[in-house]
């Protein structure tokens, strides 16, 4: 199972992130998460990286241009569309991307089914709630081309092999305070998720 690790604020949690094995690495474009940065301080992280790690730009009703711009000026190399957006605006963009599912019930789950996607616990707010999807709904469903984020830490994470998953996305699972990373849990993690 790939593992990311978002809400990446420091060149420090960045690079003992990498070193504990992650795939990918999650930067928050929002500005009224408690996780955000700039595209230029991401850059500044992700300039000093190693290579073959995916840096991932979190965004929120963003219009593409928005988004392009950011993605080129912080060097991100995947944009994560957190918004029902309209098919037009995933045409404008110049990035890969992967679309987020905010999942209310089971039935939700299956959108967009033949596409690598993130799928996440519905709230009224935006990411970082750490709230967990009824993993029951996956039972039986093709789980290969699936992230699942939401309430994930080092003590649950293992329990996601049977089902499959391509990945799995934590963000407050692994930290001291919003935005810093605690070492010991994104190692634990990681560990566990493999």
């Amino acid at each position: 199972m790939k593992t990311k690790i978002c809400g990446i604020t420091s060149y420090i949690d960045a690079m003992s992130a990498i070193d504990a094995g992650a795939d990918a690495l999650g930067f928050v474009f929002y500005e009224k998460s408690p996780r955000y940065i700039s595209p230029s301080d991401a850059q500044a992280i992700i300039s000093k990286l190693p290579p073959f790690v995916e840096k991932v730009g979190l965004f929120v009703n963003a219009d593409a241009q928005v988004i392009n711009s950011y993605m080129q000026e912080s060097g991100c190399t995947l944009a994560q569309i957190h918004f029902e957006a309209e098919d037009a605006l995933f045409k404008q963009l110049f990035v890969p991307y992967i679309k987020v599912i905010r999942a209310k019930d089971a039935q939700d789950i299956l959108a967009f089914s033949d596409e690598y996607r993130l799928i996440d616990a519905y709230c009224e707010s935006y990411g970082g709630a750490g709230k967990r999807l009824n993993i029951e709904w996956f039972n039986g469903v093709d789980c290969s081309k699936i992230i699942l984020a939401g309430g994930l830490d080092a003590s649950n994470v293992a329990s996601l092999k049977k089902y499959g998953f391509y990945g799995a996305d934590v963000s407050s699972g692994v930290e001291i305070s919003h935005g810093k990373k605690d070492a010991k849990k994104v190692r634990e993690f990681i560990a566990n998720a493999h």
